[in-house]
Order: C-alpha cells, then structure tokens, then sequence
C-alpha cells in the first residue's frame, strides 16, 4: 500500500525535527515499522502493508505536530513503542489512566504497562517481572506517589535486597540510609522526577517516605503503606515471604525484578523465581510479566534483550 500526504501549514523548521540529520529519524521509523518513507519538501510517500503504512502516517502526523519545539531523542523512540504497540495502549476500550505526578505525559507506552498500572490499582499485591527497561519500576513509583497525593496511604517504604551486582564493595561509610542510598538509586531517581527534589526532602523530614533494608524488615507490620521492593530477583524464598507477610491494613505492595539478572551466589534460588510459581494461584495476587517489545529505552535495549533471550532458548534445547 502506498501513502501519499503533506503537511499543512509547511515549516521547514518542524520538518527538519521530523525528518532528523539526513533523515535519520525517517530511517529509525522504516526499521522499526517496515515501510519505506520518501520525502520530497513537505510531501511524504509511505510504501508498506496497510498497517503499517498508517502506523507511520499517524506516527509522522504525531511527531510534526509535536515539532513546534525541538524533539528530544526518547520523544522519538517512546513515539516508535508506541507505534508498534498491536492495537493501542489502552486495552479493553478502557481510557487512558491518569495519576497525580509531576510528569503531565505519564502513560502506558505499551498494552502490557496499561495492565501492570492497572492490576498494581486494583491488586493489594503485583509483581512486574521482566527485562530491563521495560517501566517495571517507574510505574511501581508513579503509582506510589499517585496514591499518597491522593491520601490512600500515608507513607511510601522503598527497599531493595542490598546484593552487588557481582562485585564486593566492601564496608560503605555513613549511617544506615548512606550505605543502603547506593542500592537504592534507581528508586531515588523516580521519585525526583515524578515529584521533584524539594518535594522529596520535605516527604523524607515529615516521613511520608522511607528506606527500609530487606534485611531489617523482620518483625514489622506495614500500614496504610505503599511499599515497593525493587530487584527482587536478588532476595532469598525466606527473604520474599518474610517480606510479603509484612503488609498490613490499607497498605499496597508491588514487587518488580528480572529474573534473567539474578547476581546472588551460585546455587541459590531466587525468592522472585520461587514466589512466581509458589503464589501464581492465590487469589488477591497479579502478576504482570514484561517482554522486550515493552522495553521504552534505546531500541538497541530491546534487540540486546532479544539476543540473551534467543542464547537462553537454544541453552535450554540443548540441554
């Protein structure tokens, strides 16, 4: 099918946001889509099958009406995500979900991150398990901040198994949240972006947020809590029951990991591994499994995830 349109009014200025350095943008948008794009001044030919013909109209469409102002890297590539997504973000016919943040555009990229917002809403306890990049994270955040802004909960408890991702960095200096901070950075840089950083050290001073270690959780009841435990691939069976035996009364729980990162010492099962088959039937639990196609980094993320999950394939046949 071939596509013929132009856009109205032409600026020259937007079309150069559009199109990239020599066209750059055009040649990210026929790989990933599989159509090929020609211009001439402000007229465009899309040739490719139907679908993706229209894909990359609407895709083009979306990016020159953005192009007012410059386009920054990640506008493109979540807009390709998005393009490539089956049907749309929002499946069921159901609306796009709205959450108190600083961020205006924060949305599901993916079908897959719509149901993780979803099930994390409606669920007391989800698991977003999955590889890199693909949001798992940030949303658990988003929807943590989500919450407290609309007083359901009265604090967000963060915590992480503090295990070194194959290296020993011996004793860390400072109190308690200096030396578990390192571990907990990813989480750190979700809340500044989703709240700012004057909001962050304000919920810090009045204890609307704090750093719990795994380690020290034992024997603690969390209410009216969020609470999320961010590389969970990294703790014990006896550490994730321990863990999720904590919740209390009006508090929510999400737990995310990648089990194709696990860096605990050889020989020991993963409490994220274990919990996925243990509690896969209990009713109350949602369990949201990520694929590369839900990745929103770099596109060269995704295919790099693709190529250690082709190699973990052909180690199973062959084994």
């Amino acid at each position: 099918m071939i596509l013929r349109f132009a856009f109205e009014p032409a600026d020259n200025t937007r079309l150069a946001r559009v199109c990239g350095s020599l066209d750059a943008h055009l040649r990210e948008i026929e790989a990933a889509l599989g159509v090929k794009v020609t211009r001439r001044d402000a007229e465009f030919r899309v040739d490719g099958p139907k679908a993706a013909a229209e894909r990359a109209k609407a895709l083009l469409e979306n990016l020159y009406e953005r192009a007012r102002r410059p386009l920054p890297a990640e506008t493109l590539q979540l807009a390709l995500v998005e393009a490539k997504a089956p049907e749309s973000s929002t499946p069921d016919g159901d609306g796009p979900l709205v959450l108190r943040t600083r961020r205006a555009d924060l949305s599901a990229r993916t079908p897959r991150q719509h149901q993780y917002l979803q099930q994390i809403l409606s669920h007391d306890i989800t698991f977003g398990l999955g590889p890199a990049g693909t949001g798992k994270t940030f949303l658990a955040v988003a929807c943590a901040v989500d919450a407290l802004e609309r007083s359901t909960v009265q604090r967000i408890i963060l915590t992480r198994p503090a295990v070194e991702a194959g290296e020993r960095l011996g004793f860390l200096p400072g109190d308690l949240t200096q030396k578990v901070d390192p571990y907990l950075r990813p989480l750190y840089d979700a809340l500044y972006d989703l709240l700012g950083f004057d909001r962050v050290t304000k919920a810090f001073e009045k204890g609307q947020l704090e750093v719990a270690p795994l380690a020290f959780m034992r024997g603690r009841t969390l209410n009216h809590a969020f609470v999320i435990l961010d590389e969970a691939q990294n703790t014990t069976p006896e550490q994730m029951k321990m863990f999720l035996t904590r919740i209390g009364f009006g508090s929510r729980c999400v737990v995310t990991g990648d089990t194709s990162q696990i860096d605990l010492p050889r020989g020991t099962q993963s409490g994220l591994i274990d919990a996925e088959h243990v509690l896969a039937k209990v009713k109350g639990i949602a369990m949201t499994r990520f694929t590369s196609a839900d990745v929103v980094r770099h596109p060269l993320v995704a295919r790099i995830v693709e190529a250690y999950e082709a190699r973990a394939l052909r180690e199973a046949r062959e084994a």
